[in-house]
Formats: C-alpha cells, sequence, structure tokens
C-alpha cells in the first residue's frame, strides 16, 4: 500500500527496526545505496529478527535508479528541514516516504527538489537535532496507515 525509502542508510539496527516494521505492516521498503553496512550484518538480522523473509525489500544502486522507480508517484521527503508538517497531508495509496541517512539527513540538492508540500517533518522540540530513524518511519508510516484506515491491518 505505501513505500519507505532509505537513502543510503548507517546504522544496521535501524534498518532492522524497519524491515520489521514493514513486515508487520506490509509497506515496501526501499535501500538506496551505498548501505552503511551489509544486509547480512548480524545487526541487522538481530534487529529484524526473522522478519526479512515477510518484508518486501528492493536495493537500488544510486538515487537515480531508485527515483526512476518512483517516477509516477507520489514522493514525500521527510526532513528536519521540511516545509510542512507530516500530518498536514491526505495520503493514499501509492505513496512514498523518503528517508535520508542518519548522520545528515536528505542532501539539499534533493530535497530542494521536492515542492513545500512534499517536503514534511517530525514536530519536535526547538533546538532538537532529529528523532531516531526507525521511530521517525514509524511515526510517518502509521499516520499514513491511519488515513487509510489501516489497509488490512487489524
Amino acid at each position: 500500500m505505501f513505500d519507505v525509502i532509505l537513502y543510503q542508510p548507517e546504522i544496521p539496527p535501524n534498518t532492522g527496526n524497519i524491515i520489521r516494521l514493514c513486515a508487520n505492516t506490509g509497506v515496501r521498503l526501499h535501500l538506496v545505496k551505498p548501505l552503511g553496512f551489509s544486509l547480512d550484518d548480524r545487526q541487522v538480522r538481530r534487529a529484524g529478527l526473522d522478519y526479512h523473509e515477510y518484508a518486501t525489500v528492493q536495493v537500488y544502486d544510486n538515487w537515480p535508479d531508485c527515483a526512476a522507480h518512483f517516477h509516477d508517484r507520489r514522493v514525500f521527503a521527510v526532513s528536519t528541514k521540511g516545509a510542512q508538517r507530516y500530518d498536514g497531508n491526505r495520503y493514499r495509496a501509492g505513496d512514498a516516504f523518503l528517508f535520508g541517512p542518519e548522520t545528515r539527513g536528505l542532501p539539499a540538492e534533493l530535497l530542494s527538489t521536492y515542492a513545500d508540500e512534499r517536503r514534511i517533518r517530525l514536530p519536535m522540540l526547538p533546538d532538537s537535532r532529529s528523532l531516531n530513524l526507525s521511530n521517525a518511519v514509524a511515526v510517518v508510516v502509521y499516520e499514513a496507515l491511519r488515513q487509510a484506515d489501516f489497509g488490512g491491518c487489524v
């Protein structure tokens, strides 16, 4: 129903947690290289437990290949520099959510390719840096699912 894109993720347990989230919600996961780890990494497997086989995960060699896959879809870039709150949009099946690497976020040149209404953020206290990646993904995914009446989840 929805897709999550991790652009150059760096921390294995975060990706493992997101794999587990995707497996339990039916959300498809897309990973854009370079990855800061191997998908066989013990920490990825530990965090994802045995859910990896239940998740749909696609890996792309670079951003242009991934972007081409979503050329006809709505993609929302999630960033602390987002123009509007994540709950300010009406999401629909087929939408995708793009998240940047943990230590640096989405590059400015990539973020700037998205219109204001497609650059979303999670509210935080002033002067806060960012939320944990897997937590941020969970918040956004569950808002999209809530708007879709949880799309078959019980």
